[in-house]
């Protein structure tokens, strides 16, 4: 620390990886917060391991000390911890004593590869000493800087075949010689350090991260930290609880199947007796358990350092989630294009995968998710992709008896339409473009944002009550309400014609709507001359 610490002091001026500070009794976390992203962005552009932030010298190089304590220290390394995004913090905290004074060094670690560090949603960097926004064109740099780098290719120089499970090296020639049956007889030839270099698990018998991952033992988890290799199964009850949970680690090949065997996939029985639902299915598709955590496995970012969740709920959802951005921005882009994407995060550990048959790279997966839902008449696979994450859930029951219905008797849908329509039954916004294809093909009526499902389907479902529930009378039949209501009673509050109005009016409006509705009405009745506003603001019908 004594050295680097003259390095620092040798430096003509500040640069963009380091900066000296006074700090004699203590530093703004948000100011400091801010340098932190900053120092970690420039030393990522300026191809650093680190940089430094100097407590207890002034920008003159003056040593004027620092009386920060361990107590503060510790304070901040908090707040850094809470408020960047990646999660990251000091590398180290060093203090030394310099001229009989106290000085701290702070060593910021560079932003990962691809990732620009954010304190409290901003990206800051700098330009010579001065501190601002990271500029667009520095942002774009470092985020671009994730499809030249492929984490999961890594080589790790200290790691041998002998960190690996010899069970997971058998496993994977099991499922290699699977995908390549025709090769069955040289595969067994191989030794194990040529099946690994012919199955992309290892390059040039060096182990990668990917091999790790999939094949590595357990207490070879340390060669890839700060990456993670677990995978946590929660069992939720009916009450969001947790009632079990167990962690899995490497080698991920074997864990993926005990993970499996922990998912209590029970039979759903259909409330239904129509003869157009089958009598029971599996709650969760095996296609779809492999789907999910293969996936998590294949695309999580490892650089954040995060955790593989699998959370199970009692009350018949399946939630699989991954730490990283989804790759094809979004859900509806890959069911359009039904092809693979460009560009793959991990793409040595994918191929890997691929080759040991978890997973495959045509694009399919998530439209065969989809279709497999819609065909057992549940709700489709909802997905979240907020905050860096992917989080995808699965319902393994039928949540609206009335839609299934609907599905069942509407068989020939595209996967397009029903997508749509999964966003109306569970009353989530349409775009203006996919409100109007709904409308032209007679699918859905009524006015943004309370569309409901049309009359046509309602219909063939024997949902005519339902509809009708949901479906706004005409003005006229309103008008004939309140004028009926004031022959007999010839006055009537506010309050009494919302009481006649209120159960008349669609489902489909909420408290304010139906509000709004009533207070236009008797508008509009008294433009068309037909009510008065009396004595003590009650209405009466005009007189004619």
């Amino acid at each position: 620390m004594e050295a680097i610490l003259d390095q620092l002091l040798d430096l003509s001026t500040e640069n963009e990886v380091v900066e000296f500070k006074q700090a004699t009794q203590q530093f703004d976390k948000d100011k400091l917060g801010r340098y932190f992203s900053a120092l970690s962005n420039e030393a990522n552009l300026a191809g650093k391991e680190a940089a430094w932030l100097v407590f207890g010298i002034k920008n003159d190089r003056t040593v004027t000390g620092t009386n920060i304590s361990a107590s503060q220290l510790n304070d901040y390394k908090k707040e850094i911890a809470d408020h960047t995004s990646p999660r990251i913090n000091f590398m180290g905290v060093n203090r030394i004593e310099r001229n009989n004074h106290s000085v701290i060094l702070l060593k910021i670690p560079a932003a990962p590869k691809g990732h620009p560090v954010a304190w409290k949603g901003h990206w800051y960097g700098r330009d010579g000493e001065s501190l601002g926004a990271l500029n667009l064109e520095e942002y774009d740099r470092i985020k671009n800087q994730v499809q030249n780098f492929d984490w999961s290719a890594q080589i790790i120089e200290n790691a041998t075949i002998q960190d690996l499970s010899p069970e997971a090296i058998q496993q994977a020639r099991i499922h290699f010689t699977e995908k390549n049956k025709n090769l069955k007889e040289e595969i067994s030839s191989w030794s194990d350090e040529q099946f690994l270099n012919k199955a992309k698990i290892t390059i040039n018998s060096k182990i990668t991260n990917t091999a790790i991952l999939l094949l590595g033992k357990p207490e070879s988890e340390h060669y890839i930290n700060p990456a993670r290799t677990t995978i946590s199964w929660i069992l939720k009850d009916k009450d969001n609880e947790d009632k079990d949970y167990e962690h899995f680690s490497c080698p991920l090949l074997l864990s993926v199947e005990e993970i499996g065997k922990k998912i209590r996939n029970l039979k759903y029985r259909y409330i239904s007796n129509e003869s157009l639902f089958p009598d029971e299915v599996e709650q969760y598709d095996p296609f779809i358990i492999r789907e999910g955590l293969n996936n998590c496995i294949a695309h999580q970012d490892y650089t954040l350092g995060g955790k593989i969740f699998v959370v199970e709920s009692e009350n018949s959802s399946l939630i699989f989630s991954n730490s990283g951005e989804f790759i094809p921005i979004t859900v509806e882009a890959v069911i359009h294009a039904d092809a693979p994407v460009q560009y793959y995060r991990n793409a040595f550990l994918t191929t890997a995968m691929v080759g040991l048959n978890m997973i495959d790279t045509i694009g399919s997966g998530i439209r065969r998710m989809f279709r497999i839902q819609s065909k057992k008449f549940f709700p489709l696979p909802e997905y979240d992709l907020s905050n860096k994450k992917v989080k995808v859930t699965i319902t393994g029951k039928v949540l609206d008896v009335n839609y299934a219905r609907k599905l069942a008797q509407l068989p020939g849908l595209s996967l397009d339409e029903i997508v749509l329509l999964d966003k109306v039954a569970k009353n989530k916004p349409l775009k203006k473009e996919e409100a109007r294809s709904l409308k032209a093909k007679k699918l859905i009526e009524g006015r943004s944002p309370n569309f409901f499902i049309a009359s046509k389907v309602a219909k063939a479902t024997d949902e005519k009550a339902t509809y009708i529930k949901q479906r706004a009378f005409d003005d006229s039949y309103y008008y004939d309400l309140v004028i009926k209501y004031l022959e007999e009673f010839k006055q009537a509050s506010r309050s009494d014609l919302s009481d006649l109005l209120w159960n008349k009016l669609p489902d489909v409006l909420d408290e304010d709507q139906k509000v709004n509705k009533i207070r236009n009405l008797l508008q509009k009745m008294r433009r068309d001359r037909v009510i008065i506003s009396g004595e003590k603001r009650y209405w009466v019908l005009e007189k004619k």
